[in-house]
């Protein structure tokens, strides 16, 4: 099933959805049955049916038939998709500033990073400074 080019600045998708989402990527394409078997607390299967219909209605997913079941995929890269909500995060919560992100998880005490972690971002950083 062939990924769309042109989607939306982010993904609008309530938290069940997302979860849907991610059992599509995982697998790339699925049956409603194997969706449901792979949520937690999985709703009923009209329920998970349903809810595939609305995110093939958003343009998030398509479908296509084997033999009498319909198999779901993804329309959008994972990468794309993982970019998009990012950039929406940034404009939503952060201004739109990449620094006062970065700094809110640098200062989170949960996400201690490694001396390793810190010196390949220290080299992106100075990649992106370098660029033109």
């Amino acid at each position: 099933m062939p990924l769309r080019a042109n989607r939306p600045l982010h993904l609008d998708v309530s938290r069940r959805e997302r979860q849907i989402l991610d059992v599509l990527y995982a697998r790339e394409r699925a049956t409603v049955a194997e969706v449901r078997a792979a949520l937690p607390n999985a709703p009923s299967y009209s329920a998970v049916r349903a809810l595939l219909r609305i995110l093939e209605e958003k343009g998030y997913v398509r479908h296509g038939q084997d033999g009498p079941r319909y198999v779901y995929a993804p329309t959008i890269a994972r990468d794309s998709a993982k970019r998009s909500a990012l950039r929406h995060m940034l404009r939503t919560f952060f201004n739109g500033s990449t620094e006062q992100a970065i700094a809110a998880l640098l200062d989170d005490s949960s996400s201690r990073l490694s001396d390793d972690e810190l010196a390949r971002l220290a080299r992106l950083i100075d990649q992106a400074g370098h660029k033109d």
